[in-house]
């Protein structure tokens, strides 16, 4: 029957597939009815949203140069890679999915076959989304008595805009290994409870139990722990999605802190612990000694507790609390001085008021347990051992000592004052003075204790937010310890005086001792910074390393200092706070310059800091400044700091990669005689991968023209057009177009002489850097001129110039003739100008051989009249002149002829006016041009004033008359 050959199939995983930032990520891709090798080889590639046409190549099995730039480091970094599962089936892996992964996956084989037959490649899209999924739980240290129930609660919550189902589940780690992970129970995504297999069987007898709490509290009960049950528990949760080929895919997991939980066997250990709130005591002092019996189970159980001193009895407490004294101790317990009770099943006080000489010596606490209360077999005895009580005679000598742990600290330091009182046999009250050395015979008070432990501060330390919260405690019966958190400055220092008050049966007694501080101000400190780096020119890609020298009589570990990275990129612009990193270690980045984040490595040391930037970009380049602040001890840094400095300026420069580029530079020319025009820009070498950006320029006659800007069209292929040249009619005629990977050509339609001149490119190259497109370089072509080779003779035309000149407001015409008669069969289009100093003229009308008319400037539109009293005149009519028609002005007519019946008409010749002169006057006012244009009226005001001198002379003289007679 013959050989058949089958076709080459290649399919990629189902998408659409939404994956989570971060997440790591496999496509697979196999190929099937190909001929050739049994291991064939597979190419992956992406079509960002960005730019859906454009194909970005990431990684090939059988290339090592096939990845673009932007994925280069990622493959050799494993951070992207081809798992091959077979000779022809193989695993895309991304290890960290970020955002700008997302796109339309493309996995290409190239071709082993004989010849083409069925397909070589397939697509997909990949979506990446947020991570949403959270999962917390309070972290606990339990210890529990076996057969105790045990409650966890877990939170979990998500808010992905896709269908997704959670999962939740409780895991339990014994011993060191993580891997040891037990599962206890799970509720899966389908809503199923699953317990582990050491917990199958206390999960359907009910003692363990997972139930969910409204939409995101998930509990674990255990109703009886067991010692099995030991270890550390955490919560999971996990987030899924389904596929489009219907298999779910968990595309997020999070695991909670941990819970400690300890059990202890039911057994019937028992302790017993005492303890006296002072164990040295003057007479009259009150004694409290507490007796703590430890017991599993201790409210079932049943104890009875007997007190002693130095091994005789002094009271019993029965298991219900009955007190009963010896009867030496009897008629002091009427008294009310001695009291016994039981707060509890396992706590039982003695207490002694104004204690005597006698009462000194061991006490111990005797617990015995028995099965009922009443039958006075003990189980277990267990006598605690004894503690010493000492009861001093009152009137003994009080001794005072006074030192301080912190004589010389800088401002912002701590102090630490201690006062030790010896030999005092009744309450003590304390008082701590500071006497500056500014005002010598002058006291302030800085905090006081009474006799029961009250604490009171001076008025001048009562506000923590100036030396902190303070602290006056009593560490033992005399040791008292003063604290001031933060010293302010200089003034701080000098002499501590504490006065110590002993009290006892209305009487006192006080000594007084003084310790000596030095406090020094940080700005006294000698604080400096010097920025340096051992490299100021980097190459793009290269990392750099900046230091902050801090030169200082301290290290920075002594005293809290911040730092304030300042980056430049300009030298004219503002600086911007890259980032500021506090006493505390915390960091609060800036948001004018957010790519170092990602590229910033922050270091302490103790004598400087260090900004390691890694990859530098070119936006890293500009000038580096450092400024370091110290802050005062102990106290957040709020409002100033004590002290700051700022270093030196130091510049950065990235040098990009090297420009290649060339572009043909031989001149050429382009001669037509109507139609299109193409002018032509050629590449001769440039990058791989690089993209260019064409800007277009013409040189108009004559020669020394101000180049002007066609159009320019950006390695996006976004055009923008010059000024000169973006008119709707200007931008349908000149279009740039890329015909091949290295020839640009500038159409231009319907040519016409006008567009005569000199042509010629600038080339930009472009190139993708990690984060963005940058400009390489530039270069510029040779000149192309454009000239017209007409058939048909030369119109003749007036060609000499003149001037008109014209009153604004009035109309004006500017001739424009054709001498001489038109061929047959042959008609005229005509169009004027305005000549501007630009070097492109500006078209006001243009008259088409079809006799339509078109206003290039619509707002000329309603003022511009073609009268043409005759076949040959193509006089423009400007009505309402302004101050700014004012300039030089042409006409160009035009010869066309249709080549034969059904065919486009062709230009056959050409001709243009001379250039015409309009000048314009400003409108005459009314009154001043009625005068001038009556010449009575005019000699009238004119012998005005010799009228009113002979009207004032005859005055005179009547008046002169009058007095005569």
């Amino acid at each position: 029957t013959g050989l058949t050959t089958s076709q080459r199939a290649v399919t990629v995983q189902r998408g659409p597939l939404y994956r989570v930032r971060g997440s790591h990520v496999t496509l697979w891709c196999k190929v099937s009815g190909y001929q050739g090798p049994a291991e064939q080889n597979f190419q992956w590639s992406i079509y960002l949203p960005s730019a859906p046409e454009r194909e970005v190549q990431i990684v090939s099995t059988v290339d090592p140069s096939f990845p673009y730039a932007i994925y280069t480091q990622r493959v050799r970094g494993r951070g992207i890679f081809v798992e091959r599962l077979q000779g022809d089936a193989v695993l895309l892996h991304i290890t960290e999915l970020q955002d700008r992964d997302a796109g339309e996956y493309e996995c290409h084989t190239p071709n082993t076959d004989e010849r083409y037959f069925g397909s070589y490649s397939a697509k997909m899209n990949l979506s990446v989304i947020a991570d949403t999924l959270s999962a917390s739980m309070a972290p606990q240290a339990l210890t529990l008595t076996e057969g105790d129930a045990v409650e966890l609660t877990c939170e979990v919550s998500k808010s992905t805009a896709q269908h997704t189902h959670l999962s939740v589940g409780w895991y339990l780690l014994q011993g060191a290994g993580e891997h040891r992970a037990e599962e206890v129970l799970t509720l899966s995504k389908d809503f199923v409870l699953k317990p582990g297999p050491s917990y199958e069987q206390r999960f359907l007898e009910g003692d363990v139990r997972l139930n969910k709490v409204g939409n995101t509290t998930y509990k674990l009960l255990i109703g009886g722990v067991k010692p099995s049950d030991q270890g550390q528990l955490y919560c999971e949760a996990a987030e899924w999605i389904e596929d489009p080929d219907e298999t779910w895919k968990d595309i997020s997991r999070k695991q909670t802190e941990r819970t400690s939980l300890a059990v202890v066997s039911q057994g019937r250990d028992l302790s017993v612990d005492i303890a006296a709130a002072e164990r040295s005591l003057s007479e009259g002092d009150t004694l409290q000694l507490n007796c703590m019996v430890g017991a599993p189970e201790s409210s079932s159980r049943h104890f009875k507790v007997i007190w002693l001193l130095d091994s005789v009895e002094v009271a019993k407490v029965d298991p219900h609390g009955v007190l009963i004294w010896e009867d030496e101790y009897e008629e002091r317990a009427k008294l009310g001085q001695l009291r016994a009770f039981k707060p509890s099943n396992t706590v039982y006080v003695l207490t002694i008021s104004e204690v005597r000489l006698k009462d000194k010596g061991t006490y111990q606490c005797s617990v015995l347990e028995m099965k009922t209360p009443g039958d006075l077999h003990s189980i277990q005895t267990n006598v605690s051992s004894g503690i010493q009580v000492n009861v001093k005679p009152v009137g003994d000598r009080m001794r005072l000592s006074v030192s301080t742990s912190t004589p010389r600290v800088t401002a912002g330091d701590s102090l630490v004052l201690h006062c030790e009182v010896q030999g005092a046999t009744g309450p003590v009250s304390l008082r701590w003075w500071h006497l500056p050395p500014q005002r010598p015979g002058h006291r302030v008070l800085v905090a006081t204790m009474e006799r029961d432990g009250t604490l009171s501060l001076g008025s001048a330390y009562q506000d923590g937010r100036t030396r902190g919260n303070l602290r006056l405690e009593k560490k033992s019966s005399g040791a008292f310890t003063l604290v001031i958190p933060s010293t302010l400055d200089e003034d701080d220092g000098g002499q501590y005086r504490c006065e110590a008050t002993q009290w006892s049966r209305g009487q006192n007694w006080t000594e007084k001792g003084e310790a000596a501080v030095t406090v020094s101000s940080m700005a006294g400190l000698g604080l400096q910074a010097t920025l340096r780096s051992r490299i100021a020119t980097v190459r793009y890609g290269q990392s750099f390393e900046l230091v902050c020298q801090v030169n200082a009589s301290y290290t920075l570990e002594e005293v809290p200092a911040s730092v304030r990275w300042l980056f430049q990129p300009s030298p004219t612009g503002p600086s911007h706070e890259l980032v500021r990193v506090f006493p505390s270690g915390s960091v609060v980045w800036g948001t004018a310059q957010p790519h170092f984040q990602r590229r910033a490595q922050l270091v302490k040391a103790d004598t400087s800091f260090r900004l390691h930037i890694h990859r530098a970009l070119p936006a890293c380049e500009g000038t580096y400044q450092c400024e370091v602040e110290l802050w005062r001890r102990n106290i957040p840094p709020l409002g100033q700091p004590a002290a700051s400095t700022k270093s030196n300026v130091l510049g950065i420069k990235v040098v990009l990669p090297e420009n290649k580029l060339q572009v043909a530079t031989k001149d050429s020319s382009v001669e037509i005689a109507s139609g299109n025009a193409a002018i032509e820009c050629r590449i001769v070498f440039a990058q791989n991968n690089s993209q260019f950006a064409v800007t277009w320029y013409l040189l108009p006659p004559p020669a020394g023209a101000t180049p002007l800007q066609i159009l320019r069209a950006s390695y996006s292929s976004i055009l923008e057009y010059g000024s000169e040249f973006s008119s709707p009619a200007q931008k349908s005629r000149f279009l740039s177009q890329r015909v091949s990977s290295s020839v640009f050509q500038l159409q231009i339609l319907s040519a016409d002489p006008r567009d005569k001149g000199t042509y010629y490119c600038v080339v930009e190259e472009w190139l993708w850097l990690v984060d963005g497109w940058y400009k390489l370089g530039e270069g510029t072509s040779g000149r192309t001129t454009l000239m017209f080779q007409l058939p048909g003779e030369q119109l003749r035309m007036e060609r000499t110039n003149h001037s008109i000149s014209a009153r604004e407001g009035e109309e004006v015409t500017l001739p424009c003739r054709l001498q001489g008669a038109r061929p047959p069969g042959t008609q005229l289009s005509a169009a004027w100008f305005q000549v501007k100093s630009s070097g492109r003229d500006s078209a006001l009308l243009t008259l088409r051989y079809d006799g339509t008319v078109e206003y290039p400037q619509q707002r000329l539109a309603g003022r511009l009249h073609l009268r043409r009293p005759s076949a040959g005149d193509f006089s423009l009519t400007l009505g309402s002149v302004e101050s700014g028609d004012a300039g030089a002005y042409y006409c160009q007519l035009q010869q066309w002829q249709q080549q034969s019946e059904g065919k486009d008409w062709a230009l056959q010749a050409s001709a243009h006016s001379g250039y015409i002169q309009l000048t314009t006057t400003p409108p005459e006012s009314t009154v001043l041009s009625r005068i001038c244009s009556s010449p009575s009226l005019l000699n009238f005001i004119l012998y005005l004033p010799l009228v009113l001198i002979l009207l004032l002379a005859l005055a005179v003289f009547c008046w002169y008359c009058k007095f005569r007679k």
